[in-house]
């Protein structure tokens, strides 16, 4: 079956296309500035990439066009689209709704309605590329994945604030957790190299990115991860605080004369690796500053190292035994010092990295980067949350028949 994944933001659409006999990608691309002047499409079909500009007011223009694409006469995939089986989407906040991937309907569609508020630039965006889908491909099942349903299975000891119990009732403030789909497909790739069942093994995964965070995972199933309510908390990220004290906002809200919702805002998009280095939330960028002695790129690399550190230690007392942990995502997956910054001095915990081959990882393989000698196994694994939508979607679809 060919499974088209959809992962619509407020204006972009990237999308892949997948043969699950072998679970290869027949097709991948992305729909950028969407709504905006100047939109445009990056694909890749057949090793090939190209660029095509192209007016794309709404997502479902946008999906107009990725279909015209990938049935395309000289270059196409697929010759109609009735060849896709079914299209797996990419949604943010399932909340306290939904603990699982689901099929996506007007009723489906209802109860997210009550989640939307959780996450409401993602939710419309999520939404919007469901719809232009949904009105291509009437008759095609439509599903939806989300980020937190992983987490779904935290105990309230690990989600819950420690606010009244009654505003946690009316207003549903809690922890969520996000990245679900990526440190779940790490896990099924842990679990493979470890030749044991999920369910057999404690891990950390740590998915460090643009948006970071890490999760505990007990006997397969995540007890506690750094995101919260939103992904502004945890760890620091590219342009997120992450963890800081509640009264700042009402201070910085004085001090800066702005709202409650502008500094939300400002701590999402102007603060971070970006704000502490001055630099850039770009790592590769970050790693130049520090070659040419910018101290301020040193401290915010330097802040993160110390913060990823923190929770493994963290999440190391909760689990009690740790099988495992894994590096993921673009910053875990590429950036050597910080792998070895976190883990260092560790021993102690049965942890003991081989720096050496820490540092000549060619990009993209699966790797242990953990000596004979640890107790604890170390793992570099490149994510694939397209990959899990496509089975988490096939698996729904095939279970209906």
């Amino acid at each position: 079956m060919k499974i088209l994944v959809v992962n619509a933001g407020s204006s972009s659409l990237k999308f892949q296309l997948f043969d699950m006999d072998n679970e290869t990608v027949l097709a991948k691309g992305n729909c950028e500035k969407i709504g905006l002047e100047g939109s445009f499409i990056g694909y890749k079909l057949s090793g090939d990439k190209k660029e095509v500009k192209v007016n794309m007011p709404d997502h479902k223009v946008a999906m107009e066009n990725v279909f015209k694409i990938l049935t395309d006469k000289k270059e196409g995939v697929i010759k109609d689209v009735s060849e896709i089986g079914a299209v797996g989407h990419r949604f943010v906040q399932g909340g306290w709704v939904f603990d699982k991937s689901t099929f996506l309907n007007d009723e489906a569609v209802k109860k997210l309605n009550l989640v939307e508020e959780l996450s409401p630039l993602h939710a419309h965006a999520n939404m919007a590329g469901y719809k232009g889908c949904a009105m291509l491909m009437p008759n095609t099942p439509q599903v939806v994945v989300f980020d937190t349903s992983f987490h779904a299975t935290m105990p309230p000891k690990a989600y819950m604030y420690g606010i009244k119990y009654e505003d946690y009732q009316q207003y549903h403030i809690r922890k969520y957790g996000f990245h679900g789909t990526s440190h779940r497909y790490v896990m099924g790739e842990a679990s493979r190299l470890l030749n044991k069942k999920p369910e057999q093994l404690n891990l950390i995964t740590v998915h460090l990115g643009n948006g970071s965070s890490i999760t505990a995972i007990k006997n397969g199933k995540s007890i506690d991860t750094t995101m919260g309510l939103t992904p502004l908390e945890g760890l620091m990220m590219g342009t997120r605080s992450g963890d800081i004290d509640p009264t700042v906002v009402s201070y910085l809200g004085n001090k800066k004369n702005m709202t409650a919702d502008e500094v939300v805002n400002y701590l999402n998009k102007q603060c971070g690796v970006l704000g502490v280095s001055g630099v850039s939330s770009d790592m590769r960028e970050l790693n130049v500053a520090i070659e040419q002695g910018n101290e301020r790129a040193k401290l915010a690399l330097d802040m993160l190292i110390y913060r990823v550190k923190k929770y493994i230690g963290a999440f190391m007392a909760v689990l009690g035994k740790v099988d495992a942990i894994v590096f993921t995502g673009g910053i875990g997956e590429n950036q050597e010092d910080l792998r070895v910054g976190a883990l260092k001095d560790m021993e102690n915990y049965g942890i003991i990295i081989d720096e050496k081959k820490n540092n000549t990882l060619p990009r993209g393989t699966i790797e242990e980067i953990s000596t004979n000698k640890s107790k604890v196994k170390v793992f570099r694994i490149p994510t694939n949350e397209e990959l899990l939508i496509a089975r988490d979607t096939l698996a729904l679809v095939q279970s209906k028949k």
